[in-house]
């Protein structure tokens, strides 16, 4: 509630500012960072795309999600697309709380994020957090993760730590997510037991036969980590950009269109920003939404600067 109403306050104030108000000149960069999960690099690529429409420069920062808020915080970042809530709660709470950082609005809904098996593993009996330690040997002990300093990674290494559900034998192997899915295919060819950390959207949902472990509501959240991903900025940075705030703060994604652009992207081995250019183009009802209330850096309606930049007109 306290994000929601420094949030909140933020919003009043940029809103009594004209979306097309003169913005500092340090404003026509936008610092992004990246974690490295897709769905976060092709919501990035995409807002990208607009605001080098628009006029902006934009650069992204590869980082842990430690890492991120922290340069959040100190002023090195603008933007992160990538909260998800409530697994990232603890790694952000305490920049809310020196108001450091605001949320600025969630951007997608439906989201899930939890421990995960082969369907091979599931039809065997390991269908819940309470079985993994049943079955460690066919697991070799190993739950994998994704890169080091990442919050599952984190809950992952508690529930070890702590011998939660008998996992004190455990041991979390980390990588980046495309070691971890490469090794999850490997076990799936080879009829092989893996429990991995997954999430929706992320086309692993339709290219794997995987079911999402039961009884993890404690570590991971109801409903299968059941999450929102927020948008998070620099504190101050709305009433320093309104228009690159607004925005932003018109931005929301949906499951469908997330699920698209990683399939492009990772299975199809289409480039991130041509995989975004494509699915704009075929979704160009979008930018309605996404473009209310924005202008170019030169103050131009954003709709008709965008839609011929993207040759849409």
């Amino acid at each position: 509630m306290k994000a929601l109403t420094a949030s909140c306050l933020a919003l009043c104030l940029s809103a009594s500012l004209p979306a097309n108000a003169a913005e500092a000149d340090s404003c026509a960069l936008v610092r992004f960072a990246d974690v490295g999960w897709t769905d976060i690099t092709m919501t990035t690529a995409t807002t990208r795309i607009l605001l080098d429409a628009l006029g902006y420069r934009t650069n992204v920062k590869r980082m842990s999600v430690p890492e991120t808020f922290a340069a959040l915080g100190n002023n090195k970042l603008d933007v992160f697309l990538g909260t998800w809530l409530p697994s990232m709660q603890a790694d952000l709470q305490p920049y809310l709380d020196q108001r450091s950082i605001e949320t600025l609005r969630v951007n997608l809904e439906g989201a899930k994020y939890s421990l995960a098996v082969p369907a091979e593993a599931y039809a065997g009996g390991l269908q819940s957090f309470n079985d993994i330690a049943k079955y460690a040997e066919q697991l070799d002990h190993k739950i994998y993760g994704i890169e080091p300093g990442n919050d599952g990674n984190q809950l992952i290494s508690k529930m070890i730590k702590d011998n939660a559900y008998g996992l004190g034998s455990f041991k979390l192997v980390e990588g980046s997510e495309a070691k971890m899915l490469a090794n999850v295919k490997r076990a799936e060819k080879l009829k092989q037991w893996v429990v991995f950390l997954g999430w929706e959207p992320h086309p692993m949902n339709t290219r794997l036969q995987m079911h999402y472990l039961d009884g993890g509501d404690a570590v991971f959240g109801p409903n299968y980590g059941g999450a929102t991903v927020a948008t998070n900025v620099r504190a101050g940075y709305l009433q320093q950009c309104p228009n690159a705030g607004q925005l932003l703060n018109n931005l929301v994604f949906s499951l469908d269109m997330e699920n698209q652009l990683m399939d492009a992207v990772l299975n199809q081995h289409v480039s991130r920003r041509q995989a975004a250019l494509t699915w704009l183009k075929s979704n160009p009802q979008a930018l309605d939404g996404w473009l209310q209330g924005v202008h170019s850096r030169t103050g131009e309606p954003a709709l008709a600067v965008v839609k011929a930049k993207l040759g849409l007109q």
